[in-house]
């Protein structure tokens, strides 16, 4: 069983702020220490569009320029927003027990501390409606707890569940070490508040 940390992604046709990778639109991306300079760009441009939108007055004027405007809500935005959340696959044969949907943010990640010490139960999303519940010892998976014909289902053991979610909560810190010295390449004049934006939108420490 493998739990991964996934930033929905869209194709990035017409986008040259800086280099992105190749994608298909409403497609998933895996955040861990691997990525490619493309990929981590892709990733950054999704986070950063995700949160494109005019902010309040009181974070003060867009700029004109536009790697300035592009970024403008990902720096200013107290309550950022990252499509996307952890994917749960059984890897020997491919079955999806949880997948993110529409309207789940990886922000929200900590959502699986409280299904183990917590409220015992998460949604994660729509469309499908992923859930998992403690039971007990177990926490119950289902991939779409809405659907008419079944879901897959699985129980595992709450410890197993723990370690798989430090596993990604890692991953998720690797990505955000590998952003942060992409941004100093790429993003030179912004490297350090894209970095903090990013550990805010992941709900992650900032990196020292």
């Amino acid at each position: 069983m493998v739990m991964q940390p996934v930033l929905e992604i869209f194709a990035a046709d017409g986008f040259a702020l800086w280099p992105v990778g190749e994608h298909e639109s409403y497609g998933y991306l895996v955040l861990n220490g691997e990525l490619t300079p493309a990929e981590i760009g892709t990733a950054v441009m999704r986070i950063a569009d995700c949160n494109d939108f005019e902010p309040e007055e009181e974070h003060g004027p867009c700029p004109t320029d536009p790697l300035g405007r592009f970024l403008h809500g990902l720096l200013t935005i107290p309550d950022l927003f990252a499509a996307g959340g952890f994917r749960v696959t059984d890897n020997s044969t491919g079955t999806v027990f949880v997948e993110p949907g529409c309207c789940n943010g990886l922000e929200t990640w900590r959502d699986w501390l409280e299904v183990l010490d917590g409220t015992g139960c998460s949604y994660f999303g729509h469309d499908p409606s992923s859930v998992a519940e403690r039971v007990g010892d177990t926490v119950r998976l289902t991939l779409d707890a809405h659907a008419k014909n079944g879901s897959p289902v699985i129980e595992l053991p709450v410890d197993q569940v723990r370690t798989l979610v430090t596993g990604a909560q890692q991953d998720l810190r690797n990505f955000l070490s590998l952003a942060g010295t992409w941004a100093e390449h790429h993003l030179p004049a912004h490297a350090a508040a894209v970095t903090a934006a990013l550990a805010r939108a992941l709900d992650l420490e900032p990196t020292q």
